[in-house]
C-alpha cells in the first residue's frame, strides 16, 4: 500500500482511526517529562494531538498528506496548532524537522518486517539519549488467539522480533510483551492481542 492508497482511505470527512488517543500510547507516555516527539506514521493525529495536550511539542510523520491535513484541523479544533508539525515522508527514509527528540511515538506501523527493522531503527537513531521509544502493534498473536488487525503474518511482529530489531541500538528495554486490547466493531468491542514496546536510550 502506498500513499495514494493512504490518501483514498483519509479522503472522508470522517476520522477513520478517531480522534481518541490510544489507551497504550496514553498508559506509557502520560508519566514523561513534556518535550519535544515525533509521532511516526502518526496519520490523522489521534496521538499527535493528545501529546501536544500534554505540553509536548510533536512532529507527525507520515505519507498521506491528507492525513496530515486532517491532523492539523483537528490540531486548530483543539487549541494546541502551535505544538504540532507535520512533515511529509515514509517512516523509511524520513529527515525529520527537529532532530534529536525527547520521545518517538510507533502506532500501528503494520509493514513487511524488514521494512519495520529499518524505520525502528531510523526512529532510535532520533531519539536523545534519556529519551524514550513506545510502540504498539497488532501482535502476529493475534491471527490465532483474537480479532482484528491484518491477517498476513508478514506484517504482524511479536515482542520477540521487536526487541530484536531495537537491539544494538542502545536501548534499556522497559517494557516488550502482548496486552490485551479492544477492536472497536460494528458488534462492539472485541478483543485483539497487541504487541508494546517501550524503551529508553541509554547515555
Amino acid at each position: 500500500m502506498d500513499a495514494k492508497y493512504w490518501d483514498s482511505k483519509y479522503e472522508t470527512e470522517d476520522y477513520v482511526y478517531t480522534k481518541l488517543v490510544n489507551r497504550f500510547v496514553k498508559e506509557y507516555c502520560e508519566p514523561l517529562t513534556p518535550g519535544t516527539a515525533m509521532d511516526v506514521a502518526g496519520g490523522e493525529g489521534r496521538n499527535t494531538v493528545w501529546l501536544a495536550q500534554q505540553g509536548w511539542r510533536v512532529e507527525n510523520i507520515d505519507f498521506s498528506q491528507k492525513a496530515l491535513d486532517k491532523c492539523l484541523s483537528f490540531a486548530e479544533e483543539e487549541g494546541v496548532a502551535g505544538f504540532v508539525d507535520t512533515n511529509c515522508s515514509s517512516a523509511l527514509d524520513f529527515e525529520p524537522n527537529e532532530t534529536p527528540v525527547d520521545l518517538a511515538v510507533i502506532a500501528y506501523l503494520q509493514i513487511n518486517q524488514a521494512d519495520l527493522k529499518t524505520a525502528i531503527k531510523r526512529v532510535a537513531s532520533h531519539i536523545k539519549p534519556g529519551g524514550h521509544l513506545m510502540g504498539v502493534w497488532h501482535s502476529r498473536d493475534n491471527l490465532e488467539q483474537s480479532f482484528g488487525g491484518p491477517r498476513d503474518p508478514e506484517v504482524l511482529p511479536n515482542p520477540e522480533l521487536l526487541a530484536e530489531y531495537l537491539a544494538g541500538e542502545g536501548f534499556e528495554v522497559l517494557d516488550c510483551r502482548n496486552r490485551d486490547g479492544q477492536i472497536q466493531t460494528r458488534e462492539g468491542l472485541k478483543p485483539s492481542v497487541t504487541a508494546v514496546m517501550f524503551a529508553r536510550k541509554l547515555g
